[in-house]
């Protein structure tokens, strides 16, 4: 990840905020979505049985946000996000599974999301929807392919595709694009889990620039957490890219609180994205990928029964704003989030 201290200037909002809850996106965004992981570290969850505890802090009070900050009373913990691509098979950005230690430390979660106005997103999940990552199948990251440890020509790619540690079920594999590139001023969208708050789908965003090799700039309303977050082409709803990297999340106020980084739509540094082509390579030679999007394929998953998931009514929290499992607060989830992206 480049620092965003790099960046002077630069927003994660370009123009309005276009994020929009699970329930208030439109059916096809919601089929895409429901295949779209929250990734957790194993401390963060625990196993009771029929279902299992995450622990959460409430976004506001673990970041210092000033009041009234969109989302501010919702769970927070995800440090990542992914997309399933096949029935054991996620695709997301590499620094967020840096190598096999990492890999075995992680916990990917279906259904961490807010299902009704007001409700701040769920702790506990059905055991069924927690997976855990087995192995790293491909992997590479900005200079250095790390499965053949080869110099890499694509400066800025990164990427990684894991293994989990069975089959998933309930949850369809999304479709990859393995056409021809966007072009700039093309609509995408991205979905993902952004500060590791529940899932949110970013609408009205476009193609900046197609300039780099291995990556998009775009201006999609993305922050830490979305990480690895699946980008679809607006048009046909096929995976176009990973999200990787961007600009300053938050600012500090005078009062010592933080708001929201905002700019113009047109303005800003940009956040980036790793193009699917660079990841193709590395599909072709695995086994269960979803070949959707290749040609005379269906481009959009069908429709696949919902889960239910068990939404608590409150929590207990301490100072700090945590809950569910220790109600602790777990530094390294937040410095984590913090390295953006």
């Amino acid at each position: 990840m480049i620092p965003a201290s790099s960046f002077a200037g630069t927003r994660a909002i370009y123009g309005n905020d276009d994020r929009v809850e699970f329930y208030q996106t439109t059916p096809a965004r919601k089929i895409l979505a429901d295949s779209v992981v929250s990734f957790w570290h194993n401390e963060q969850v625990e196993n009771k049985g029929a279902m299992s505890e995450l622990s959460v802090s409430i976004f506001g009070k673990a970041y210092n946000l000033c009041e009234g900050q969109k989302y501010e009373k919702q769970y927070m913990g995800a440090f990542c996000s992914g997309s399933l691509i096949g029935e054991d098979l996620v695709l997301t950005a590499a620094h967020c599974v840096k190598n096999e230690d990492a890999c075995r430390d992680t916990r990917l979660v279906f259904g961490f999301r807010v299902s009704a106005e007001g409700q701040p997103g769920t702790y506990d999940i059905p055991s069924s929807e927690v997976y855990s990552c087995s192995k790293i199948e491909a992997k590479f990251y900005h200079k250095t392919d790390t499965v053949t440890g080869k110099p890499g020509q694509n400066a800025g790619s990164d990427y990684a595709v894991i293994r989990l540690d069975r089959k998933v079920k309930n949850h369809k594999p999304l479709a990859i694009n393995y056409g021809a590139q966007m072009k700039p001023g093309e609509e995408v969208f991205v979905i993902g889990y952004p500060v590791g708050i529940p899932l949110k789908v970013a609408d009205g965003a476009r193609i900046r620039s197609n300039d780099m090799p291995a990556y998009y700039s775009t201006d999609l309303d993305t922050f830490g957490g979305n990480s690895g977050s699946p980008v679809f082409n607006a048009k046909t709803n096929l995976i176009e890219g990973v999200l990787v990297r961007g600009g300053t999340d938050f600012v500090r106020t005078p009062e010592g609180c933080r708001v929201y980084s905002v700019t113009g739509q047109d303005e800003g540094r940009g956040e980036d994205v790793t193009k699917i082509s660079e990841v193709v390579p590395s599909l072709r030679a695995l086994s269960g990928v979803n070949t959707a999007g290749s040609k005379n394929d269906s481009m959009v998953p069908v429709p696949v029964a919902p889960v239910e998931f068990v939404i608590p009514g409150s929590a207990e929290t301490d100072e700090t704003g945590y809950a569910g499992k220790n109600g602790k607060l777990l530094e390294k989830i937040k410095d984590f989030s913090d390295y953006r992206h």
